[in-house]
Order: C-alpha cells, then structure tokens, then sequence
C-alpha cells in the first residue's frame, strides 16, 4: 500500500505576512517553512506504516512551489516519507486552488497513491478547500477534519468532527483524507533523519511531465482574479480605567457606557 501526503512550503510564523502590491500573491522572499498542519498527515501515515495490518510500503510527500519549496519536502521526509516529489515549473505560478488541486491531482495520478492525507489548512491561504477540490479532481471519496483513522479491508474508517460532536464514516479507498489537529502530535525528527532527508529521492515534475495544458494552471488557468488590497480601518485607542477605588472605577464605566448609549 502506498499512501500520499499533501505538504507545503508557508512563510515561517515569526515572518510578517505581506502582499506583492503588483501581483496580488504573498510575498514569500523572508524565511519558509514547512506548513505545520501538514506535519499531522505525516505523522498519521508514519502511524498507519507502524501498524502491521495496514501493511503500508511507501509514504510519498507531494508539493507545489517554487525551486525553494525543496525545503519542505527535507522535512516531510525527516519526519518519516520515503521520497518526495515536487511540482516545480514557472508555468505553476500565480495558480488559484482549482488549478492547483488539477496539478497535484494529475501528480498523484502518476504516482497511484491508495490513500493520500492532506493537513486540514495551510497557515498562509487557511482556505481549508484544497483536499476537497483534489478529491474531485481524482473522482475519489474525500473526508475532512478527521480525527481518528484506521485502515481496514480496502477501506479506511474515520472519525470525523462536527459542529454536533463526531461522525464515524467509512471510504473505499482509493481516497482523500483531511487529517485535523486533534488526530496526533507530530514527532520531532532525529538529527539522523535530518541530516540524511537530502540524500531520499526527490523527482520534479513539470507541467509537460503531468500533460497538463499551459492555460489549465497558473495566472491563465486560474478563476480567482486579485483586484487590489487595502489595510483593515486602525481602532480607536483603548481607555484604561485602573481599579484604585471600586466605587470610582464603577462610575467611570457606567460613565462611560451611558455617554456611548450602551445603557
């Protein structure tokens, strides 16, 4: 069995995120790192590969990005794929979700994954559509926040949250799963892993490699047009009113709420 994971490169969370007032994208030039949402879906195929009637055999990291996204994919290698896989082309840039998931999904149907897991949002887009739109693409049953998961006769049974509690549904596979963070907790790669991620193997792909026409991905092939930015209105500066005398400070704020009308 060969299970897929989604992953991605994001600006690192200590890096103020920012739009490219020209182009609409985020500006990606300070420090990146790998999405930590995705590290979940890792660490619930590196579960599943110890599990002895999963009988899992490859874990394959997928990505799309620039060349730098290699970086992510050291990572998810690290902390536990087999190899890795990159979608690495100028014809890619500037792609919206829809072309993405038609690029990653025409990627793992080369590759013929029997499951692939995907982290519930990307720290940067947070759009939580990605692995839904996947799933289309490849005609496979999809689920997402799922919690718990195990594989079972050709099927893998989940545990999926909702507003109302949990539902228990069961996929044929192939499938799409969309892991959540309450599923597990990533473990910390050994300085061995790290150290050895380079030398695991790492194919790029092309557009031209995938067959995928020039005007299906990309600024060309993408529905979602950025039409400007502009910075949320700055709020009022807070009044603090410190609790030397309770009957002073009650009158502040009754004060103060009587002269905005609250009561």
């Amino acid at each position: 069995m060969r299970i897929a994971v989604l992953v991605k490169e994001i600006p690192d969370a200590t890096v103020r995120k920012r739009l490219d007032p020209r182009s609409g994208r985020l500006e990606r030039s300070g420090e990146r790192t790998l999405n930590p949402h995705d590290a979940h879906a890792i660490e619930a195929a590196v579960r599943l590969r110890e599990t002895p009637s999963a009988a899992v055999e490859e874990i394959v990291a997928v990505t799309m990005g620039p060349a730098s996204a290699s970086r992510a994919l050291h990572r998810a290698v690290s902390l536990g794929a087999d190899r890795s896989v990159h979608l690495c082309d100028d014809a890619f840039a500037g792609s919206d979700l829809i072309a993405t998931a038609q690029a990653l999904a025409a990627a793992l149907e080369r590759i013929e994954p029997d499951l692939v897991l995907a982290g519930q949002q990307s720290d940067d887009g947070e759009c939580y559509a990605l692995g839904a739109a996947v799933g289309e693409y490849l005609h496979w049953p999809a689920l997402t926040q799922v919690v718990a998961l195990e594989l079972r006769d050709g099927r893998v049974r989940c545990a999926r949250q909702a507003e109302y509690g949990y539902d228990t549904v069961e996929l044929e596979l192939p499938a799409l799963v969309g892991v959540g963070d309450a599923l597990n907790e990533p473990r910390y790669p050994s300085l061995k892993a790290i150290m050895g991620a380079r030398n695991r193997p790492l194919e790029t792909l092309t557009a031209a490699d995938l067959g995928i026409a020039l005007d299906q991905v990309g600024a060309a092939g993408s529905r979602a047009r950025w039409v400007g930015v502009k910075q949320p209105a700055r709020r009022p500066q807070a009044t603090m009113i410190e609790d030397r005398d309770a009957e002073e400070t009650v009158a502040r704020i009754i004060a103060w709420l009587d002269e905005r009308r609250v009561i």
